[in-house]
């Protein structure tokens, strides 16, 4: 048994619009912006939370809870460029702009998009951009917040 590595195997694409979340087709998917250059090692962050729903009773003497509501902790930290294309993300993933965050795993990175690959689709509202601290050695960087505004195709398959 052999462990799959993330490294390089990772690709997210900013859409501006999609028809079928659940089903993006190769043309949406090319026609996307590729940030994945942009994005930090450790930058992509789409943590689900699922809230606890009390089931209990007062006759019970055990504390028992069933599965509520999903949400997602979402955020994304870029890379600055020093050149319009490098820094598309900053300029572009602003306070409001929505749109949709595809994201690829176990992949290549540099595997075209194809039928039947499967991906995960994030309808995104962008929160207000913040630039992280400056470092030494260390590129200058921001980190996009970013709002789940309706359920997410976690399990979606590209037409």
């Amino acid at each position: 048994m052999a462990d799959l590595i993330s490294d390089g195997k990772t690709r997210v694409v900013w859409l501006a619009t999609v028809a079928n979340i659940n089903a993006p087709t190769t043309t949406e998917l090319n026609a996307g912006a590729d940030y994945t250059r942009r994005i930090t090692p450790d930058g992509l962050k789409l943590d689900p939370t699922t809230a606890d729903v009390d089931t209990s009773s007062l006759a019970s003497k055990f504390d028992t809870k069933t599965a509520g509501r999903v949400g997602y902790d979402a955020e994304v930290t870029f890379k600055r460029g020093d050149n319009p294309t490098d820094d598309a993300p900053y300029t572009t993933l602003k306070y409001g702009v929505s749109g949709f965050l595809a994201v690829r795993r176990g992949v290549e990175f540099t595997t075209a998009w194809t039928t039947g690959q499967k991906l995960e689709v994030y309808p995104i509202t962008c929160g207000e951009p913040a630039n992280n601290s400056p470092a030494a050695n260390e590129v200058m960087k921001f980190t996009s917040p970013m709002k789940v505004t309706d359920t997410p195709a976690t399990a979606a398959t590209v037409a």
